[in-house]
């Protein structure tokens, strides 16, 4: 997603009078400006897609981390609008891989790297974040290279 497709589904959220997305939207425009302005390049910068995507990213994991902490709060009514909002913010992420996905790329790069025992596990999980980056989550990945050398 860019930036300028933001400000579309922006638009369509003030069209359809949809006050959630709009919120949503909103607060995804003020990160991305944010991000502009740390990276260097001014409120008016425009983020190239990796950046977008960390911008996303981040949303997102911050919705799951406040989702986590209302239920173990015991608000659960606070919980549902982090909900709602986080599934907004998948629909603008890249599909998610699969954990069988996940799985082989592991396998395979384990191969190229020559990786055999948990030694060079940390090394295997960076290089696989940074070839996946955007397609999986950090503990899904972490999860399947640790069952690789359990």
């Amino acid at each position: 997603m860019t930036q300028a497709e933001l400000k579309e589904a922006m638009k369509d959220a003030m069209r359809a009078k949809d006050a959630v997305k709009l919120s949503v939207v909103r607060g995804l425009m003020a990160a991305c400006t944010n991000e502009a302005v740390v990276k260097g390049k001014g409120p008016d910068g425009v983020l190239d897609e990796s950046e977008m995507l960390t911008v996303l990213t981040r949303a997102a994991k911050q919705r799951k981390d406040s989702i986590e902490q209302f239920e173990k709060g015991g608000r659960p009514e606070l919980a549902e609008g982090e909900k709602v909002e986080l599934a907004i913010i998948q629909t603008m992420l890249p599909a998610q891989m699969s954990h069988d996905e996940i799985v082989a790329a592991a396998k395979a790069k384990a191969a190229e790297l020559g990786v055999t025992d948990k030694t060079g596990a940390n090394k295997l999980m960076g290089m696989l974040m940074k070839d996946l980056k955007g397609k999986v989550d950090g503990i899904a990945v972490k999860a399947v290279v640790e069952s690789l050398f359990a």
